[in-house]
């Protein structure tokens, strides 16, 4: 693909061949639909191929980074096979596309963070946060396993046990806490965000591109060792969507109230 293909992220490239991706749907939050869904897992892809650019800068439009999928997208996957294979193909190719790329990512996470969102703001290879920023992984509150990026990522990131308080409660986590468990690498106020994204981005853009992206190749092997563990944690989420809890779930966002899954009665 070509930048000009993709509907949902837009690109400016920066001086040193800096490329900042805004993730574009600020009317919904920037919230995931069936397209951008698709285009996350290839703009890996089209940034890999294009040699002008050499350090990934993303963030999202307006007051948030992506606040997770559309609930219409859920509810097609609920017990419709074609859409939760291509889905499930869809969600390991944005992991492993990212793992596979060398070139150096940095996410300024500049509000919530939901769902395949949250996958791009994490899984990059440096993350920075707004202190009023707030993101959860979300699965267990929708009734469906924590597949995407959670198991293959947090443990690595925070430890087991908060990556198991966080991900079984599904809690909310502000910037500050973030940073304090180590899900991210830094936490800023507000205002200042996008000027340390850009600093970091550019050191990384000005620095040796070889020894960047094979530091990073050797690091992200890490990842690659736990690749079966992510592989499970995903044919189990797709396998939740068979189930009763997940129509309670997004029944139960779409009237903002507390969800009563049917395995919990």
């Amino acid at each position: 693909m070509n930048y000009a293909d993709y509907q949902h992220l837009t690109f400016e490239p920066k001086p040193n061949g800096v490329l900042l991706v805004t993730i574009n749907r600020p009317e919904v939050l920037n919230a995931a639909n069936a397209r951008l869904h698709w285009e996350f897992t290839q703009v890996w892809l089209t940034v890999d191929a294009d040699p002008k650019t050499r350090v990934v800068l993303v963030t999202g439009a307006g007051k948030a980074f992506s606040a997770g999928g559309d609930l219409a997208l859920v509810e097609d996957m609920a017990g419709n096979p074609d859409a939760l294979t291509r889905t499930m193909r869809e969600a390991s190719d944005l992991v492993y596309n990212m793992i596979n790329l060398d070139k150096p990512v940095v996410s300024a996470i500049n509000g919530v963070a939901v769902g395949a969102g949250l996958v791009v703001a994490l899984m990059a290879d440096v993350s920075i946060i707004a202190e009023t920023a707030r993101f959860t992984d979300g699965h267990t509150r929708l009734g469906v396993a924590a597949g995407d990026h959670a198991a293959i990522l947090w443990p690595l990131l925070c430890g087991m046990a908060k990556a198991k308080y966080y991900l079984l409660t599904a809690d909310f986590i502000d910037g500050r806490e973030a940073e304090r468990i180590g899900l991210v690498s830094m936490c800023v106020p507000p205002d200042q965000l996008m000027a340390k994204a850009f600093d970091v981005a550019n050191r990384l853009a000005q620095g040796s591109q070889l020894s960047i992206r094979w530091t990073k190749r050797a690091l992200n092997n890490w990842l690659r060792q736990a690749g079966p563990i992510f592989d499970q944690s995903l044919a189990l989420e797709m396998l939740s969507f068979t189930h009763a809890d997940v129509r309670e779930g997004v029944k139960a966002l779409r009237e903002k109230r507390a969800p009563a899954f049917p395995s919990a009665r």
